[in-house]
């Protein structure tokens, strides 16, 4: 191999769980200056996880933080967002207790209370739509109630109980039909207040197991729906999530743990 290949750190933090091999695995790579975008876009394919994740410093002691899937850059990533911090905040510089990012969903602020991380997201309230004629099919279940926001590409599928949530099957070539970004269902919880799953195989993620973004619209869904502030959701998927909410205005904060897998190098 030549001796000028390219050598990046490299990280994988499973994010809103407090072991490994549970919630969603998020690849973290901390640099000092943009690769072209070509690199970016080709380590997180190889990588192939829901999202790597890309900071870079910037003077005022905030961070410049870019979110990758396998197949395109995203505007608004919540499990890498909260694996970045994990990753600054106990390894790079552990005498922090907060980190701003700048990203293309504005500022983006995750601190340190207790065992847990909190992110500062922006608000995204939902609202009723006509669904497709497709999305009940594609799901194999009607839904109660459609809903979508008018700053994400997703639908939010309202159902009666989480047996219901757990028990769907997607078809994906369908739901990769959909004029959406993604498909996210939710209903009330069995041992939390609400529960979700999240299907975007037009971004190359047949299910994410945890979806902080989403969350950004369960959240006042939700908070209106059961009249609570500050919630416990559990993101349902085959990894399993625990995210712990509250409606703050126009934010939401969205709180979990994250645990260290595996630190490397890339070389190429």
């Amino acid at each position: 191999m030549s001796e000028n290949h390219r050598k990046l750190s490299l990280y994988q933090v499973d994010a809103f769980t407090s072991r490994v091999f549970g919630g969603n695995p998020a690849a973290i790579v901390p640099l000092e200056t943009w690769l072209p975008e070509i690199e970016l876009q080709a380590i997180a394919t190889e990588n192939n996880l829901s999202e790597t994740a890309y900071f870079v410093p910037l003077p005022d002691d905030r961070f410049h933080l870019r979110w990758f899937t396998p197949v395109d850059e995203v505007p608004l990533c919540g499990h890498a967002t909260l694996a970045s911090a994990h990753i600054i905040l106990n390894l790079l510089q552990p005498r922090r207790q907060s980190v701003r990012f700048e990203t293309l969903s504005g500022e983006l602020v995750v601190e340190r209370r207790d065992d847990l991380l909190v992110m500062d997201f922006p608000r995204r309230t939902p609202g009723s739509c006509a669904p497709p004629a497709i999305l009940a099919t594609a799901l194999g279940a009607p839904p109660e109630q459609v809903l979508k926001t008018g700053k994400d590409p997703n639908y939010y599928a309202v159902y009666a109980d989480e047996a219901t949530v757990l028990g769907i099957r997607p078809d994906m070539a369908l739901l990769g039909k959909l004029d959406a970004g993604g498909i996210c269902i939710t209903a009330p919880g069995e041992t939390s207040d609400f529960v979700s799953r999240y299907f975007a195989p037009a971004f190359g993620i047949p299910e994410d197991p945890v979806t902080g973004s989403t969350h950004c619209a369960l959240i006042p869904y939700w908070a209106q729906r059961l009249g609570k502030q500050k919630m416990f959701a559990r993101q349902v998927s085959a990894r399993g999530g625990e995210l712990h909410c509250e409606l703050h205005g126009e934010r939401v904060a969205i709180a979990g743990q994250a645990v260290m897998y595996l630190e490397g190098q890339l070389r190429y």
